[in-house]
């Protein structure tokens, strides 16, 4: 009997596998997804995207500038030529309230502001010249997401998914975790645009069931199943007669992953399952709440990215005051915000090391841009989008690096100027993507998250092996 169903139970598992977008052949295709696949090598399989909501002050971080030092308090007027701000209120030149280190073996300088961070110095790649084109929140959200200011295109986590897919199967392809603070600009940073909606961030708390509606309101799981099945075939027998839609297809598989996700959710969800060394070493046993809640997401962006989740944003707690956006009161705006996510981040970066994961993900910081070198006010920073820095970790990334240079002042990028585009072009190529190559058909052309511009930042990969 075995002999004559052994054919059988291959074919069996062969149609398993080619349902599945990452083992089918280009003759089994699924709807709106590119199937692409890789088109070099792949460096990273998953990203980590640690939004710093506001725009954190780079000559607090991590570009030092002894010239704020030496002319502090004085006009900015005259020392250097000046650009409108957001709100045009200039003071003087503001020196840092905090000191730098270098740290580790590449001496790379971080800020008392981030001391656990600084431990990582030496995996770190620091772009100091990265540049945005809009100095308004709204706007510089949509371009950071979306690589557009304009709202409604499609998010990096959407891209990802629809190019490469996700490999899991029981979880969304693209989670962001809801630290407390929606960013100016609200759910569309992380949507789908015009690609297809399944493709649009899941929205997760760090804490309780993570999504609501997870646990099933039927005793009986047959009863769900078979409500689903039905659901399934009325949604059938109406493609013949409509044909095929994004939203009906969407909300096909939408409903079959959340029938998945009752399972894998309350699973990726019990951190109490984790040792309390590792719990320690996020802060979740931290005094001040902020750090306890970004470090569960921190650990929860681990979990998720083991159980196969391409791409995890996540966005910043609530620290009391507002986010890094500091137009008065800078020195303990940006305590409060460096205090809640200074532990958390170190020790992803750490566990993900221990854990050998670190060089197959990627871990982005970044903020929509930076602050200005002089006052907005007596105690405030204004923002400036003419240069800033965000930093890259693991997943292909050069590690102890420094990228570009701001001006003596910290103002202006003057040394490999790098634009969004760029970030994006980086991102996507050490996914193994070419960011010319992964196209949607939209409104009579093809579009990409690039749009039109974007080159790979080449200074800061890691060079290939001989």
């Amino acid at each position: 009997m075995l002999a004559r169903c052994a054919g059988g139970f291959g074919a069996v598992a062969l149609a398993a596998l080619r349902s599945d977008p990452l083992f089918a052949g280009v003759e089994t295709p699924v709807a709106g997804y590119a199937g692409h696949g890789p088109h070099h090598r792949v460096r990273a399989k998953n990203v980590i995207f640690l939004y710093m909501d506001g725009g954190p002050s780079q000559v607090d971080t991590f570009d030092p500038k002894p010239m704020l030092d030496r002319f502090n308090g004085k006009d900015p007027g005259q020392l250097f030529d000046m650009e409108p701000t957001q709100f045009n209120n200039t003071g003087s030149v503001l020196a840092s309230p905090w000191k730098f280190k270098q740290y580790g073996e590449s001496g790379l300088p971080v800020s008392d502001l981030f001391p656990h961070v600084g431990q990582c110095a030496d995996e770190l790649a620091v772009v100091r010249s990265m540049t945005s084109e809009f100095p308004e929140h709204t706007f510089a959200n949509y371009f950071l997401h979306t690589g557009s200011g304009l709202q409604g295109r499609p998010s990096m986590g959407a891209w990802v998914n629809y190019g490469l897919g996700s490999e899991s199967q029981n979880l969304p392809g693209f989670v962001v975790i809801n630290g407390g603070l929606i960013p100016p600009g609200g759910l569309d940073c992380f949507g789908s645009g015009f690609l297809p909606a399944s493709y649009q961030g899941s929205i997760f708390k760090p804490s309780g069931t993570g999504v609501a509606n997870i646990q099933p309101i039927d005793a009986d799981p047959q009863l769900q199943r078979q409500k689903l099945d039905l659901i399934s075939q009325l949604d059938a027998e109406a493609t013949p007669a409509f044909g095929e839609h994004d939203s009906l297809e969407s909300a096909i598989r939408n409903y079959e992953l959340a029938y998945s996700m009752q399972m894998a959710v309350p699973d990726v969800m019990s951190l109490e399952s984790e040792p309390e060394h590792i719990r320690s070493l996020y802060g979740l046993d931290a005094k001040y709440e902020p750090t306890r809640i970004y470090g569960a997401q921190c650990l929860l962006a681990r979990r998720m990215i083991e159980q196969g989740v391409r791409f995890v944003e996540l966005t910043c707690p609530n620290v009391g005051a507002d986010r890094w956006d500091q137009h008065s009161n800078l020195k303990k705006g940006h305590e409060d915000n460096a205090r809640a996510v200074d532990q958390p981040i170190a020790g992803l970066l750490k566990d993900l090391r221990q854990r050998g994961l670190l060089d197959e993900t990627l871990v982005v910081w970044a903020g929509e841009f930076g602050r200005t070198p002089f006052a907005q006010g007596k105690n405030g920073r204004d923002h400036n989008q003419y240069g800033f820095t965000v930093w890259l970790a693991g997943g292909g990334v050069k590690a102890g690096t420094v990228y570009g240079a701001t001006d003596e002042w910290g103002y202006k990028a003057v040394e490999n100027r790098a634009e969004m585009h760029d970030l994006h072009a980086t991102m996507l190529h050490l996914m193994g993507v070419d960011h010319t190559r992964s196209t949607f058909r939209f409104s009579g052309r093809d579009m990409r998250l690039t749009d039109v511009h974007g080159h790979v930042i080449e200074g800061i990969l890691q060079d290939d092996p001989a």
